[in-house]
């Protein structure tokens, strides 16, 4: 697997340039000079970046998206891709370079999911054993074994797993270029974070340059290096780095699309990976309880983290019910905290401690091994030491608005924790 990432860490994106593009469907609006589905658009998207369009329905994303790989041809205006006009090039070689990726995935359902992912490699001839050597290489690089998933099909899929394909499939002929349109909105909330998060790890490797529409402005702030807003009649109406349209929204329309709670959106600007982690106390299966015993007393423990051979989390035990006597297994573990990892926002992982009412959450890395402990204790004191970072006077006030709450909701947990226990 980390060959299979090193491999493809040397491709990089290209510029993505609209100058004056406009799209008018309505033959009478464009000739009285009307407003079209895409009204004058302007707008350069840097190499190896995330540009994410959002705005309500009918405001032009999907349509700006699908004139890139010319789906749609724009009725005015150029699109250059690293300088090149796309009309310059033939559509068909044009969109078997461009990775594409859509909410509904589109999987063909007779085919294998290596088959599947192997659909561009297969229309440039390349070989049957380039064809399954690419399939099992990205099936690695989005997280599935090609061993248990190359020769299934669709159906026997979940949505996540679906979606991993379609991901797959988009990075199979290595473009410089991805379009996603609502790729994570047909999935529940939790596999929709899991997916953004590992899409966020994955780009870190390969520094595509990704056109990415969503209608979710949390989901905007989170993936985007760049976010558009966009309004109706295909007009941006504010673009800019996330953090700046939080801080300082461009007109009224942007502000209140952005959402009263701009304070707390802004801790989505921050990861896990931001806070010092505690060193969760451990034990591994097959261990003897006494030798577990006699270490605990030591260091003044009641519970510790169970891990199994290759040091993935298994769930928490109580010392307290362990026998006297043999050895540690996976049943003296009760449910586990919430698994993270270093890409999930700190907006995120504080929801999810708050909800579950637990006081940590364990956070591993991109092979599900430990790396420790996320406590709300620790994200609290984040928010209150401003002398610890270095962040823009905006963002520090909602820090101190959200650190103002937190204590309350963190001593309902804690109070919680003691009841069940």
């Amino acid at each position: 697997m980390d060959d299979a990432r090193g491999a493809s860490a040397t491709s990089s994106g290209a510029t993505i340039e609209f100058d004056h593009v406009s799209k008018h469907y309505d033959t009478a609006t464009l000739k009285s000079g009307g407003p079209g589905a895409v009204d004058d658009l302007s707008l350069t998207v840097p190499a190896g970046r995330i540009c994410v369009l959002v705005g309500p329905s009918g405001c032009g994303k999907t349509t700006t998206l699908k004139m890139v790989n010319r789906l749609i041809e724009p009725s005015s205006g150029r699109i250059l891709i690293d300088g090149v006009d796309i009309t310059d090039s033939d559509v068909t070689e044009l969109r078997r370079g461009i990775g594409y990726v859509i909410q509904q995935v589109g999987l063909f359902p007779h085919q294998t999911i290596a088959q599947n992912v192997a659909t561009v490699p297969r229309l440039l001839g390349w070989t049957s054993d380039q064809q399954r050597d690419r399939s099992d290489e990205l099936l690695s690089i989005v997280g599935l074994e090609p061993g248990k998933y190359h020769d299934r099909y669709p159906s026997q899929l979940s949505g996540g797993e679906r979606q991993r394909v379609g991901v797959a499939r988009a990075l199979a002929a290595d473009p410089h270029v991805m379009l996603m349109d609502e790729p994570f909105g047909a999935v529940d909330p939790i596999v929709r974070e899991r997916l953004q998060n590992q899409f966020l790890r994955l780009q870190e490797d390969l520094a595509k340059t990704i056109l990415f529409v969503t209608h979710d402005i949390d989901e905007a702030i989170k993936m985007g290096d760049l976010v558009v807003v966009m309004q109706q009649g295909g007009k941006i109406a504010q673009a800019g780095a996330p953090a700046e349209l939080l801080a300082e929204p461009a007109s009224e329309y942007v502000a209140r699309f952005v959402g009263a709670d701009r304070g707390l959106k802004r801790l989505s600007l921050y990861r896990v990976g931001d806070v010092e982690l505690q060193q969760a106390p451990l034990a591994h299966v097959g261990e003897s309880t006494r030798d577990l015993r006699h270490r605990s007393r030591a260091a003044d423990l009641d519970f510790v983290l169970l891990l199994d051979g290759s040091e993935r989390p298994i769930g928490w035990v109580e010392l307290a019910d362990l026998p006297p006597g043999g050895r540690i297994s996976e049943d003296h573990a009760d449910p586990m905290s919430p698994l993270l990892d270093r890409r999930t926002t700190l907006k995120d992982a504080t929801s999810r401690l708050l909800d579950e009412e637990v006081r940590n959450g364990v956070v591993v890395d991109r092979d599900g091994r430990v790396q420790g402990l996320l406590t709300l204790r620790a994200v609290m004191d984040w928010m209150r030491d401003d002398r610890s970072r270095e962040v823009p006077a905006d963002v520090a006030g909602a820090i101190a608005e959200t650190a103002t709450a937190l204590p309350a909701a963190v001593a309902r947990v804690e109070e919680a924790s003691r009841v069940d226990a």
